[in-house]
């Protein structure tokens, strides 16, 4: 005899209905037309690779799971390719949708170290990598000067880059991701 199935019961308290609300108004328009046909879920690259399931990622938002959403690391595995949206039998922005969840998360204190990490190198370097002692030797070895014409040989635009994330956020974001998505 097979093994019963196991539901799951959804706590109340877990559900936010106004989340699926926010998403919208950020430009998620056509989530809530999604059938939950799991085409999303099929051609993600992403998918073939790790745990990632877009489709339920989707049905969470959905059903107002917000915290669970935002706190995933499933999250992040996106690769923002586009696949989904050009296979959705409904046309459903699901990158788009991915991508205003991801911001939510970050404005709410959730992100993975790594990207918490290669942001805060930005905000130092002005670049997610910089350029390193391995890289110059490289580069010279190409006969490309050693360092490129970016904000590692402009420290003046370098400041110009940290005024802009200031400005606009980014800086105070960064720095007040405390959470972390969850793992």
């Amino acid at each position: 005899m097979s093994d019963p199935i196991i539901r799951e019961i959804i706590d109340s308290e877990e559900i936010d209905p106004e989340f699926v609300d926010l998403l919208v108004e950020a430009g998620a328009d056509r989530i809530r037309t999604c059938i939950q046909c799991g085409t999303c879920s099929s051609v993600c690259p992403s998918g073939r690779r790790t745990a990632f399931r877009t489709r339920e990622l989707m049905r969470k938002a959905i059903l107002g799971l917000k915290d669970e959403v935002l706190s995933s690391p499933d999250l992040w595995l996106c690769a923002t390719c586009l696949t989904c949206l050009e296979r959705c039998p409904r046309q459903i922005k699901t990158t788009d949708a991915i991508i205003i969840l991801r911001n939510i998360a970050v404005a709410q204190g959730y992100m993975l170290p790594q990207h918490r990490k290669a942001s805060m190198k930005l905000l130092e370097t002005g670049h997610a990598v910089p350029i390193d002692e391995a890289n110059m030797k490289k580069r010279k070895d190409l006969g490309l000067k050693e360092i490129p014409p970016t904000v590692h040989s402009h420290k003046k635009s370098l400041k110009e880059v940290q005024k802009i994330m200031k400005k606009t956020g980014f800086k105070a974001l960064i720095e007040g991701t405390s959470k972390g998505a969850q793992q």
